[in-house]
């Protein structure tokens, strides 16, 4: 009955996607209590969460005829280990390798949940970052901005379930406290773990699969949403996972070298790919929004500079910065004014120079 109950479900998943015209007819979808896993092409898995458990990113999973690969760990030990209790129902191929694509929580937090003896590949810099020798992540503004604000969250969950009548979102809203529950005691359990394999530019690795081996390419194209970003390139399948350093939206720059970005943007265009993994966000297939991100970013870069010249207080820039001519491509953008940490961050990397 659980086989025949799952079958269902799998069907089901596979008629909706194909229905909203997210996937094409020979691509699959199967999800656990905790993931949903979909099949971009023949065994590379596009990885997100389901909404049971906080994972807060996408993963990658590369299915070999041995072993198998993952890119990123999500944003706890828990997410982690609730990603990998999952990945038995794409595979029995054992994880032999975990990727992060950057040192930042959301991805990478969960690398101490992987058992012993999987490899742990990153960038240099990434390394870095973990291990401690810049400085501790737990208390650096990206991670403190984004995970001091939760018991509010949790505490706001629990009143406003409380005081709701309607059945049905009194529902919802228990199921979010739950989940941002044990997400904030989740958090309690990190420890930093860096890779233990580095790369600085590019590194190759070949996996065995049916009928031969699949090529990955991990490149490092330079600083741009952090200083280590790295992508995931499949040549064969023409995939690349590009983590955070290109999105469907605009990403999180509080870490992030603005004036760099975009030339790390053309080393990633001058890939041969038809889709490409976000770090956040569904499977893409047009190659426009990198365009887009990039013209976006160049005219940033140079609005806040000129700020910063003219001795425009931090704050007040970041509510009055008019980046609106960039709406149509980020509907984000709903008026004047931007993130502060990326306001932030741009005068720090001005006033170090």
């Amino acid at each position: 009955m659980k086989t025949t109950l799952r079958g269902m479900r799998y069907l089901s998943l596979l008629l909706a996607a194909l229905a909203a015209g997210q996937l094409n007819a020979q691509e699959r979808v199967v999800e656990s209590d905790t993931h949903r896993f979909e099949e971009v092409a023949e065994g590379v898995w596009h990885v997100s969460g389901t909404g049971a458990v906080h994972t807060m990113s996408n993963a990658m999973v590369l299915v070999g005829e041995f072993d198998s690969l993952v890119v990123d760990s999500h944003v706890t030990p828990a997410a982690a280990r609730a990603l990998i209790d999952s990945i038995p129902a794409v595979t029995d191929k054992p994880v032999r390798y975990l990727v992060n694509s950057h040192y930042h929580f959301d991805h990478a937090h969960g690398n101490q949940a992987f058992p012993e003896g999987v490899e742990i590949i990153g960038h240099e810099f990434t390394r870095a970052k973990l291990n401690g020798d810049l400085g501790n992540v737990l208390e650096e503004n990206t991670f403190r901005s984004f995970s001091d604000p939760v018991p509010t969250m949790v505490a706001q969950l629990a009143e406003q379930a409380a005081n709701e009548n309607d059945p049905r979102r009194r529902a919802e809203l228990e199921q979010r406290h739950r989940v941002q529950s044990d997400y904030m005691d989740a958090i309690q359990e990190v420890v930093p773990t860096p890779p233990n394999i580095t790369l600085e530019r590019k590194m190759t690795l070949f996996q065995a699969v049916a009928d031969g081996s699949r090529e990955i390419q991990l490149h490092h194209f330079g600083r741009a949403h952090t200083g280590g970003d790295v992508v995931i390139f499949l040549p064969q399948e023409k995939i690349v996972f590009t983590g955070d350093m290109m999105l469907p939206g605009l990403a999180y720059m509080g870490d992030g070298h603005v004036d760099e970005w975009p030339a790390a943007l053309d080393g990633l265009k001058n890939l041969d790919f038809d889709i490409w993994l976000p770090g956040h966000g569904p499977v893409m297939r047009s190659r426009e929004m990198i365009d887009n991100f990039q013209a976006y970013l160049n005219d940033f870069w140079p609005a806040v500079a000129e700020m910063y010249a003219e001795g425009i207080p931090m704050e007040e820039a970041a509510a009055t910065i008019d980046m609106t001519a960039h709406a149509d491509n980020f509907p984000q953008i709903q008026g004047p004014g931007a993130d502060p940490r990326a306001i932030n961050r741009i005068y720090q990397l001005l006033e170090n120079r």
